[in-house]
């Protein structure tokens, strides 16, 4: 809207009337210009001095309606189900991103602050399509999460059409990568990770490779992307197994996959020049331990993926954690930037819950941030308004995974991965990170001392 004022009221001290001139001034939400018109004469009572003032009218034009009050971010975590230990991880950054945020919005008097709002989708997509739709009906437009890209599927078509915006700090099946939706994601999708399995099988001498997936949005995606990759490499893929995500028992799998390596060795493929890639959530700590009676499956070489990276549920179980050891399983997670930033959120996730988090935990920090930065920008707490000025805000901030370059869809362009095994220490089990793939290079580097 715009009006017209025919003056400005000038408050006189001292005696003395104040010569005011606002030029391109941003106030409360309003942008004031000048507009010169013949001076006039302004004398104050008892004054000595008078002055002239130069501007009579002002055009005030409303820009954004302004922030005001407690402003509400949903935050949809999967604190139980599969990848409970991610959620817990996630809502730990979150919470510090929180207080932080708030901090920074006193300081510099923005007249708002935020309120994180968390909720369990249990790693189930109707859970998440649920608390979504609670969330909204209580007002709240900006979400951090969900955690998966099943949960993602389900939930696009309601978030695109009532333009609430959602920050997925961990969702990556490449089929989500779409231009212009309300969908982001702090993360590579998987044509970046899907070819490290083939090309480390290749390095490694391997000639075949046998797929064991979990059959959602996320494992058939990254399934696609990483088998197109083996075909390249020229790598013999074997009739892979497919189970359905709310499996919770393997003995058929664990027996069909060690019929598949028995027929392979039968023919004279050697156990080494064998890969298993296996793309699982938390059922992994289950299947671990069945595969693990099976002495076959110990001499091959296996491949995880980021859903089983740092997965906390795995190294707390002896019998999976010890299989995970002994065959030195390689897990990748894409590589967040070492910072004081990262290393402040390391540290406060470690002191709520005693242990190293997911990479995927700074994308969720980085998520509130990027938010907030955004209703900055636009001073309104508006779904499609944020949308359109999210990118630019993560260009240009700088957190805890570095640098927030996303791509035309939304999603992070580009990472390295932080290469993860399960390591034995006295009578416990831990995750130790043993080396890196370069995105840029296509190269893996090891630390020293570690073989795979």
């Amino acid at each position: 809207m715009s009006r017209e004022i025919s003056g400005i009221s000038t408050t006189v001290a001292a005696g003395l009337a104040v010569v005011l001139l606002v030029i391109g001034l941003v106030i409360g939400g309003f942008v004031l210009g000048p507009t010169m018109a013949p001076a006039r004469t302004v004398t104050a009572p008892g004054a000595t001095v008078v002055r002239t003032e130069t501007v009579v009218r002002t055009e005030t034009r409303e820009v954004a309606a302004g922030l005001r009050g407690e402003i509400l971010i949903g935050a949809i975590l999967p604190l139980t189900g599969d990848l409970a230990s991610y959620g817990e991880n996630s809502r730990a950054a979150v919470e510090l991103a929180e207080r932080e945020v708030n901090e920074y919005l006193r300081s510099i008097g923005a007249g708002f602050t935020i309120k994180v709002l968390v909720e369990d989708t249990e790693t189930k997509p109707e859970t998440a399509d649920a608390k979504l739709k609670s969330l909204h009906a209580r007002g709240v437009k900006l979400f951090v999460g969900p955690q998966t890209s099943a949960e993602i599927r389900r939930i696009k078509s309601y978030a695109d059409a009532n333009k609430l915006v959602l920050v997925s700090q961990s969702s990556t099946a490449p089929d989500l990568a779409i231009p212009g939706d309300y969908i982001f994601r702090f993360c590579p999708d998987d044509t970046i990770q899907g070819p490290i399995g083939p090309r480390l099988a290749k390095q490694l001498g391997a000639t075949h490779i046998i797929y064991v997936w979990r059959g959602d949005a996320w494992g058939d995606g990254l399934y696609r992307s990483s088998s197109e990759e083996a075909r390249k490499l020229g790598l013999t893929i074997v009739e892979g197994i497919r189970y359905a995500p709310e499996k919770k028992e393997f003995a058929a799998e664990a027996k069909l996959l060690s019929d598949k390596v028995k027929e392979l060795t039968g023919r004279g493929v050697a156990p080494e020049r064998i890969m298993v890639e296996y793309v699982a959530f938390g059922e992994a700590v289950v299947f671990f331990s069945t595969v693990a009676d099976y002495p076959e499956l110990a001499r091959v070489k296996w491949f995880g993926s980021d859903g089983t990276a740092q997965l906390a549920e795995l190294v707390k179980d002896p019998k999976a954690a010890g299989f995970a050891a002994a065959t030195k399983g390689i897990h990748p997670i894409f590589a967040a930037t070492s910072s004081s930033k990262n290393a402040k959120v390391t540290d406060y996730v470690k002191s709520k819950l005693g242990r190293e988090p997911d990479s995927y935990s700074y994308a969720a920090y980085d998520a509130v941030w990027v938010l907030t930065l955004a209703l900055l920008q636009t001073g309104k707490y508006d779904g499609e308004a944020v949308q359109k000025a999210l990118p630019t805000a993560a260009a240009n901030y700088f957190g805890a995974t570095g640098w927030i370059n996303l791509n035309p869809a939304g999603d992070l362009a580009f990472a390295d991965y932080v290469l993860w095994t399960v390591v034995r220490v006295g009578a416990n089990f831990e995750w130790r990170n043993v080396g890196l793939y370069s995105f840029a290079a296509g190269t893996f580097s090891w630390t020293p001392g570690f073989t795979p």
